[in-house]
């Protein structure tokens, strides 16, 4: 069973960085065969993507965060990344990760990150 668990989020001034991590707490093997990606939700917003990188490497950013972060993964760790840098007060959401196959999908719990001015 997968079980995400996202860490590394918190309260940073505008211009500084966060690096948030998820990690795969539950399941035996299955890591290697699913994407990945962050979502976020800011209060009265609906759930958007952020980044996403697939089993091969392949990575893909919205808009709004392209050129500020980046996603990576360390299969052997399980553990998906995503390095936010000249974070802006727009950024303040919940942080949501995401695994998932061709069969099932997965989600965090999330994690708040509040960028202030």
């Amino acid at each position: 069973q997968v079980q995400l668990v996202e860490s590394g989020g918190g309260l940073v001034q505008a211009g500084g960085s966060l690096r948030l991590s998820c990690v795969d707490s539950g399941s035996a093997g299955s890591f290697t065969r699913m994407g990945l990606a962050w979502y976020r939700q800011a209060p009265g917003k609906e759930r958007e993507s952020v980044a996403r990188i697939t089993i091969d490497g392949s990575t893909n950013y919205s808009d709004s965060v392209k050129g500020r972060s980046t996603i990576s993964r360390d299969d052997a760790r399980k553990t998906v990344f995503l390095q936010m840098d000249s974070l802006k007060p727009e950024d303040t959401a919940v942080y949501y990760c995401k695994a998932a196959t061709t069969y099932n999908t997965y989600w965090g719990q999330g994690i708040q990150v509040t960028v202030t001015s």
